[in-house]
């Protein structure tokens, strides 16, 4: 069984690539606390590369940004190739099969981008209240 399930924050921006068939493909590091302290009492992480492809490519590119906190749901996998300097290369990373944003509004910031208004988020104004009847709901 290969199953890695992990929840840390971006170590800089998403990199959003196209494969030559145009398969997107995002890669990320994500910054995983430890669960215990050092020697000093401070908590320190490890550096994860996560691989994501296809449309939840597109969504981390397009949402996620430095610092974001990021749930990833996926698999180890490894490989090797020839570095310029000749010497073979092993790389470590996660392929995400699920990748969840963690982020409250606040720590997101601003929802809106080029093509967005409020009204594409009909939540986003969370300081209003909704007026639904007892009879609405569907439970």
């Amino acid at each position: 069984m290969n199953r890695v399930v992990l929840v840390g924050r971006l170590t800089k921006d998403p990199d959003l690539r196209y494969t030559p068939n145009g398969v997107p493909v995002t890669t990320f590091t994500l910054a995983v606390n430890r669960t215990f302290t050092n020697q000093q009492g401070e908590r320190e992480a490890d550096f994860i590369n996560i691989v994501v492809w296809r449309k939840s490519a597109e969504n981390a590119a397009n949402y996620l940004k430095k610092g974001s906190l990021t749930g990833v749901d996926g698999r180890i996998q490894t490989r090797n190739y020839d570095g310029q300097d000749g010497k073979r290369v092993y790389v470590t990373e996660v392929v995400a099969e699920s990748v969840q944003f963690l982020d409250t509004k606040k720590e997101q910031g601003n929802y809106q981008t080029t093509n967005q208004t409020n009204s594409d988020y009909p939540f986003v104004n969370d300081a209003q209240s909704v007026d639904i009847k007892d009879d609405d709901l569907p439970f």
